[in-house]
């Protein structure tokens, strides 16, 4: 099962305020999940994803794509909605379990396939963000085998869990999945990437200058 927890949307990106505004915050956060939404949506084959929010834009917009919603109503951040998640996909017997922000816009069906692909019967796999130092995509089985928990640091973390488990862990390296946007710079480099997704044409038209974005 793919898992995507969305915090609420009106309070996203505060690492933006110097440069955004809190409207452009949220329509940011909002054209972000739209794209990885999106892209789940036309993966063929892809296994069963659950949308783990509270926020009325994500429920709106994984119903609209036929995703389940769990409702996560006590809002306890990322790292409690997925245990709260991984809770429910370990009783309902899931083989594995996927987890995947909503913050990363450029992500790639043909990324997520080679995840599911390089995948042990009982293992993990691990994608780390383009710093080497946050988790954009971490792939259990079974779905509970260590817990997750998010953050600006949580690569090395999540590695030293797998390992400890004594079951194959693979690390991959996937740029779309690699881009997640937290800082200033961000807004760079998402803007510059080939593409025409929701959140690169919002970007460009907001003619973000290199000083500013750095600033």
């Amino acid at each position: 099962m793919i898992l995507v927890p969305v915090k609420n949307l009106a309070n996203a990106k505060q690492r933006l305020s110097s440069v955004l505004d809190p409207e452009a915050r949220q329509e940011l956060a909002q054209a972000m999940c739209t794209d990885v939404l999106d892209t789940l949506a036309h993966w063929r084959g892809r296994p069963a994803v659950t949308v783990v929010t509270s926020d009325p834009f994500a429920r709106n917009l994984a119903t609209r794509f036929g995703f389940e919603v769990l409702a996560d109503n006590a809002n306890p951040g990322e790292t409690g909605a997925i245990e709260m998640a991984t809770a429910l996909c370990a009783d309902q017997g899931v083989d594995f379990s996927l987890v995947i922000p909503a913050d990363i816009p450029l992500i790639e069906s043909l990324e997520l396939q080679k995840i599911v692909d390089s995948a042990p019967q009982r293992g993990s796999v691990l994608v780390p963000d383009a710093a080497g130092r946050g988790t954009n995509a971490a792939l259990r089985s079974p779905a509970d085998l260590f817990p997750l928990r998010f953050g600006n640091d949580s690569f090395l973390p999540h590695l030293a869990a797998a390992k400890a488990t004594r079951l194959p862990c693979t690390v991959l390296e996937l740029p779309g999945i690699a881009l997640d946007i937290d800082r200033a710079e961000d807004l760079q480099a998402l803007a510059a990437a080939s593409g025409e997704r929701r959140s690169q044409k919002l970007v460009r038209s907001w003619n973000l200058d290199a000083q500013v974005c750095r600033g």
